[in-house]
């Protein structure tokens, strides 16, 4: 047998507490969470069984909002798709972001959730709509060179479409044209249970944004998730099959994590990207005013649950008013990610505290700015301007009257100026960001392009004659 010198011995040694002490300190570190970001498209503040819809049950929510925080004054960015998502990627208003509508692109300039998450060694990806690189139309699949697709603003892997989606989906995996036969949202929450297995597998943290095309128009449900409503009819009927199916793919979605054991260690989210639609029935928003594309709350609050096992160990219920421009902010704060993460102007702040404990009072309003609307929330106020620079104001005590009944502009002079001037430094501040002086280029570049139809552009030309009778396409398609 070969023995080691003297000298080997000493270093063994010194090295050996060296490497116990290293191994310790690696054992205390706290394990990253998980964080998945789950959200429904078009699903109404009133449309779940924990809020006693009339005809709609959602089991799996419900089972995931009581083992969680459910938020019951949780607010979209703004009334309709492409304004949210692009406040949810950066913590930021919307039209800071160049997103003023829907199909319209957010800027490349932007920093973004997935960017912050894959500098921080998380495997990242997008599964489902993706409505930020400038498409209008129905979801089209993304192009692998597209300068605004999810692989664009920090995705490392994605499988995506433009728009909305339905059954059987035509999606783009990093570029390559798939179909697929089925329920849209089964579809992609399987595909997100592969890539998280994987990681889990690897033991690398993961980050996965699961946007869904439910309950979006066109509605088309099987006919199973259309039994459970015999007394409704179309478009009803298949609206609320949908959203069947949706919470059935939560529940594969939460039972994955389970089997897995990572549930407990997962920060996982689900939330609305706009107010409910009009003309669907039983209604959709709960009794609040005003549906998708309003800024009353009908328009802006939508269902949240924040399910973490590890941090929220008293599941509840939370009447604090946060919103998707909060998301980016708490992935921060929970991460211990540097601050430069973000753009230094942002509108959402941490809601970490608020896992553990109740908040009475939200020191930073929420605002909104869409279309010529603002709308402002400080707490149990809400203040609201139909059209920028007309000195027309709406004031409502939203704990007092949450259907937005009673206007109080006149009796509360004092609130109202108050919110007022709140409203108007928040517009000259994005005004500011519109600019582009939030970027350390202090201006726009590229310039912003506007939203364009998929359907228009020469690259898309060739594939409209094998896509010219896909339901969701026909309309669209001559």
């Amino acid at each position: 047998m070969r023995r080691l010198s003297t000298q080997a011995c000493l270093l063994l040694l010194v090295a050996i507490p060296q490497l116990l002490i290293v191994h310790l300190v690696e054992a205390d570190q706290p394990q990253r969470p998980n964080v998945i970001l789950v959200m429904a498209d078009d699903m109404g503040w009133g449309q779940t069984g924990y809020y006693n819809h009339p005809v709609l049950k959602t089991p799996n929510l419900d089972a995931m909002a009581a083992n969680g925080l459910r938020f019951d004054r949780f607010y979209a960015g703004a009334p309709n798709c492409s304004p949210t998502r692009a406040t949810v990627l950066t913590g930021r208003t919307n039209d800071r972001t160049g997103v003023l509508n829907h199909g319209v692109p957010l800027r490349p300039q932007e920093k973004t959730i997935a960017q912050a998450l894959t500098k921080a060694g998380y495997a990242t990806a997008h599964f489902g709509k993706w409505h930020v690189n400038g498409m209008r139309g129905p979801g089209a699949p993304i192009f692998k060179d597209d300068i605004r697709s999810p692989g664009a603003f920090g995705f490392e892997y994605w499988l995506s479409v433009t728009n909305f989606f339905d059954r059987n989906p035509i999606l783009s995996r990093m570029g390559e044209f798939e179909e697929f036969a089925g329920d849209s949202s089964e579809i992609v929450v399987a595909e997100a249970i592969k890539f998280i297995t994987k990681q889990v597998k690897s033991e690398q943290p993961f980050f996965t944004v699961i946007w869904y095309g439910t309950p979006h128009s066109p509605f088309m449900a099987s006919e199973d998730d259309q039994s459970h409503f015999p007394k409704l009819k179309d478009p009803s009927l298949s609206h609320y099959g949908e959203l069947v199916a949706m919470d059935r793919s939560i529940g594969a979605l939460r039972t994955a994590l389970k089997k897995m054991k990572v549930a407990e260690n997962t920060f996982f989210m689900f939330n609305s990207d706009n107010g409910g639609l009009p003309k669907i029935t039983p209604d959709t928003v709960g009794g609040l005013r005003g549906f998708k594309n309003s800024v009353y709350e009908g328009g802006l609050r939508v269902p949240a649950i924040i399910e973490y096992p590890a941090k929220i160990t008293t599941p509840r219920i939370t009447n604090h008013p946060a919103g998707t421009v909060d998301i980016f902010p708490t992935i921060v704060d929970l991460l211990d990610l540097p601050e430069s993460s973000m753009l230094e102007v942002r509108d959402g702040i941490s809601l970490v505290p608020l896992l553990e404990q109740e908040i009475q009072t939200r020191e930073k309003p929420l605002g909104f700015r869409h279309t010529d609307r603002v709308a402002i929330i400080d707490n149990d106020y809400k203040l609201i301007t139909q059209k920028i620079g007309s000195a027309k104001y709406e004031l409502y005590n939203l704990k007092e009257d949450q259907s937005e009944k009673k206007n109080l502009i006149v009796q509360q002079p004092k609130v109202a100026k108050r919110m007022i001037q709140v409203l108007q430094n928040f517009n000259d501040s994005i005004e500011s960001s519109v600019a582009g002086n939030d970027y350390p280029e202090k201006k726009v570049i590229p310039a912003d392009p506007g939203p364009s139809t998929w359907m228009e552009l020469e690259e898309y030309k060739p594939y409209l004659k094998g896509w010219k009778d896909r339901p969701e396409f026909k309309r669209y398609i001559k």
